[in-house]
């Protein structure tokens, strides 16, 4: 197991996601990570699977991973044995992509976002590589109700009856979670599967958070910290459960366990009263930052990746969809109010709240995991294996069987985007006058569509009915807007296969794919029975957007107007896991007559660079602007906030290290760190007076949680800041203290 920091550029930068150019990372809400496992036979096959809080794993980002692999370890690590996927954060920093039409909002190319994906993929290889040990995994799965609902039922309901009389939801309950039990350590890790889309963080946070896939990761890893994991299995009893449902039962993310004092005195607000503000100071490097999580780095930590499935049209906001205007349900056809698709909104759990909302999804997928990994009881056992071949997904042909038992042949199209894309989703509604379940268009979209590219003909009865907004698949300048060659790879580890998809795949479709790679794998083969687990990794090696299947695309709803290559996208997949299926049973090899291209060269940037940073006359960076009270005391449950004379968060990433602490006093007059800019509890807000001014600030909330140990704390920040001329310098600066009770 692996894990290394990826959370990128906290200030300036589009989030990828929402495709909302007004929606610009400003602070941290939780850091982003990039968790590996790999499992190898001895002497034999090996596998890596790495989970991403990111959107999506971008093509780019996979070729470029791959080339580092092999240069560090030959071929060792390849394209088949390597899968690389996304959680699908709507909240974390974009312009990591190569085709254009995912980098128009994020002004082009954001080389920084990139960068540090990259490297902490790699990163996260390299230590789930050093790691490799003897070891066990077990499989477990359960059905999660209350995580996700379908946004587009309408859609899901032109799917045949029959078909859908065999499910009883119209989304996927099921969460499957594999457990990693080193053979001297005891459990090391787990990850699990399981589809719910990450838009709790609505379009409008600008925080950089791994949403409610991220928030379950750290409070699973936080709960194994809590319980010593990897040292001794962990059984958690229904009473200990039951209390994590509760927000003071989440787990801290802290370095150093501090006892609990007895009840806070006088003497201690007097004692805080007397650490006055530090004032701003310089630092030598960024080295500092990065000592919160040096103190358990003699041993390996556990981690815990909740992966992405089969999302497609799965929204984390269960209570519904209403309109801001009247409150009332939106429209069931086309999820408009009064015709307007803008006003219509899903509401999470925690509405109106988003943070809540977040933490509520990810604290139910979390218990879900805890109790599937307490649980496990099935071995997996067997051997490794792997496939992966490129497609054209803008000309596949198809075969498909006719109602009257015979073949018809059809074809894939290029890239296109329908009308109703524009029209957003209920998790993030589009603009102007668009709406879902548009399948006629209208003239002036048409017109300004044409100015850009006019689709031919044949390329319009291709799509059919998807009226053509964005002809994307036939757009070159000044380079490709949207892919045609994509991977497709199909993992075996024992009786568990991963299916790993570059795109969103709806519910339905995604049982499809599932149910017919299942069928060629247990046709009359002895190494396979029917206990077989197969899952669906979304968002993985490239991304390619939404497919539907060929019922729910006539109704072209969001996704079916962006399931880019035409009806039988769907269809082209399935045919296709099946011939990589029907290989692996056969032990054969799978040509791959393509490779995606690499346009890194390519890339335009347009987002600006940090031009210089500056202070008021007098002021030093790391100087509080507002203080924390004087002779404050705080309880539980409260928030405290200090904010201080900062600089641009893009000087320095602080990867693996902090822009916000809290430190606690010991005994010993001591300043321990406690929570950091990773912790659930305290945010850091980073912002301008003015939009191009060189003036910033920085403002740290800490929300004290239940379970903080009463005492002495002070709120610290970290930055580094870019003169006029010369290098980056660090700097840091306290608030002054104050009594937690």
């Amino acid at each position: 197991m692996g894990s290394f920091d990826i959370t990128g550029p906290a200030a300036d930068v589009n989030m990828m996601g929402y495709a909302n150019a007004e929606q610009v990372a400003s602070g941290i809400h939780f850091r982003l990570k990039s968790r590996a496992f790999i499992v190898a036979e001895p002497s034999g096959k090996r596998v890596v699977f790495v989970n991403l809080d990111a959107c999506m794993t971008s093509q780019i980002v996979t070729i470029k991973v791959l080339e580092r692999l092999k240069a560090r370890y030959g071929d060792l690590y390849n394209e088949n044995n390597v899968a690389i996927s996304g959680i699908h954060t709507h909240a974390g920093p974009g312009g990591y992509l190569q085709y254009v039409v995912y980098i128009v909002t994020s002004l082009g190319f954001v080389r920084q976002s990139f960068d540090v994906i990259v490297d902490g993929i790699e990163q996260s290889i390299v230590e789930a590589h050093n790691n490799l040990r003897p070891g066990k995994i077990f499989v477990n799965k359960g059905d999660l109700f209350d995580a996700g609902v379908n946004r587009s039922p309408s859609a899901y309901l032109n799917n045949p009856a029959e078909e859908r009389s065999k499910y009883q939801y119209n989304v996927d309950k099921e969460m499957t979670l594999i457990k990693f039990v080193d053979d001297k350590l005891g459990p090391v890790g787990s990850f699990n599967w399981f589809a719910t889309h990450g838009t709790s963080m609505s379009r409008t946070n600008s925080l950089i958070s791994g949403d409610n896939k991220g928030a379950a990761a750290r409070f699973m890893e936080d709960w194994a910290e809590q319980n010593s994991l990897p040292k001794q299995l962990a059984h958690a009893n229904s009473d200990y459960l039951r209390s994590l449902h509760k927000t003071s039962g989440l787990p801290r993310r802290v370095s150093t366990i501090i006892p609990e004092p007895n009840e806070i005195t006088d003497d201690l607000i007097q004692l805080a009263s007397s650490y006055e503000a530090s004032g701003g100071r310089r630092l030598a490097g960024s080295s500092i930052t990065r000592r919160i999580r040096s103190t358990q780095q003699n041993k390996p930590k556990f981690v815990s990746a909740f992966c992405q499935s089969n999302c497609g049209d799965v929204s984390p906001n269960v209570l519904g969809t209403f309109c801001i205007d009247t409150n009332l349900p939106c429209d069931f056809n086309h999820s408009t109010c009064n015709g307007k698709n803008e006003l219509c909104y899903g509401r999470g759990p925690g509405y109106p709240d988003e943070f809540e909302s977040t933490r509520v999804i990810g604290n139910r997928q979390f218990l879900k995991a805890v109790y599937l990994f307490n649980s496990a009881s099935e071995e997996i056992q067997g051997k490794i294996d792997y496939r992966h071949t490129y497609l054209d997904l803008s000309q596949l042909e198809v075969q498909l069987s006719t109602s009257a038992g015979g073949q018809q042949t059809v074809k894939t199209c290029p890239a296109a985007m329908g009308f109703a894309f524009a029209a957003g989703t209920t998790d993030g509604p589009g603009a102007f006058d668009f709406r879902q379940g548009d399948v006629k268009g209208n003239p002036f979209w048409r017109l300004v569509r044409n100015l850009l590219k006019t689709p031919g003909k044949e390329q319009v009865e291709c799509h059919s009915p998807k009226p053509i907004l964005l002809d994307t698949g036939e757009m070159k300048e000044p380079y490709d807007w949207a892919p045609a060659i994509l991977p497709i790879q199909m993992i075996r580890i024992g009786q568990l296969v991963i299916l790993c998809v570059p795109g969103e795949f709806t519910t339905m479709a995604g049982r499809r794919l599932r149910d017919a790679v299942k069928n060629v794998l247990t046709s009359g083969h002895d190494e396979f029975d029917n206990n077989i687990h197969v899952v669906l990794a979304g968002l993985t090696n490239s991304y390619s957007q939404y497919v539907t299947t060929f019922e729910e695309y006539q109704i072209q709803r969001y996704e079916g107007a962006s399931t880019l290559y035409g009806p039988h996208t769907l269809s082209a997949y399935i045919q296709e896991f099946q011939k990589l299926a029907t290989a692996m049973i056969a032990n054969k090899e799978v040509p791959t007559n393509f490779q995606p291209p690499d346009l890194l060269n390519k890339q335009i940037g347009l987002l600006p660079g940090v031009v210089f940073d500056s202070t008021p006359p007098g002021v030093k960076f790391g100087d509080v602007s507002s203080d924390v009270p004087g002779n404050s005391t705080f309880n539980k449950g409260t928030t405290v906030n200090a904010t201080f004379h900062s600089a641009c968060p893009r000087n320095d990433l602080l990867t693996d290290g902090t822009f916000a602490l809290v430190e606690k006093l010991d005994g010993n007059n001591n300043w321990v760190p406690v929570y950091d800019d990773d912790d659930w509890s305290l945010r850091f807000k980073w912002s301008r007076p003015a939009r191009l001014s060189p003036r910033s600030f920085a403002t740290l909330e800490w929300t004290v949680p239940e379970d903080a140990a009463s005492g002495v704390y002070r709120l610290r920040h970290f930055g580094a800041s870019k003169p006029m001329f010369g290098s980056i310098r660090h700097f840091t600066g306290t608030s002054r203290a104050f009594a937690v009770r």
